[in-house]
């Protein structure tokens, strides 16, 4: 059966501009990096303490999905607290945290302009 999910790719154009951004912003650390074809590389990231990664990877034909609403929500356990931190590190958010009756959340934007959003974790 299955377990868990292993990873999510996040479609990117420029693959250096958004290492940076995930690793230097967001604080993901670097599990591969290794040349895939001639074009891209396979860029496989952890977020600290969880075990799905993220992939800064195009599938080819896929290249129009760079910058649009990603489907992907990241957790956190206090987003106003992560939306200033975020923002102190020049992350691009929509606007505040919204308070809703599920939870909080805040939109932002990746290097590449991926729309994400930061949610409450429960």
């Amino acid at each position: 059966m299955i377990s868990h999910i292993k990873f999510v790719s996040v479609p990117v154009r420029d693959q250096n501009r958004a290492l940076e951004f995930y690793t230097e912003k967001l604080g993901f650390t670097i599990i591969t990096d290794q040349p895939f074809d001639g074009k891209q590389r396979w860029i496989e990231l952890r977020i600290p303490k969880a075990e799905t990664r993220v992939v800064l990877f195009t599938p080819e034909g896929q290249e129009d999905r760079v910058g649009t609403f990603s489907p992907i929500v990241f957790a956190c356990t206090d987003v106003a607290k992560t939306y200033e931190e975020l923002k102190a590190k020049g992350v691009t958010f929509d606007g505040p945290p919204e308070q809703q009756p599920w939870g909080t959340f805040a939109k932002f934007r990746d290097s590449e302009e991926n729309q994400f959003v930061l949610s409450t974790s429960k």
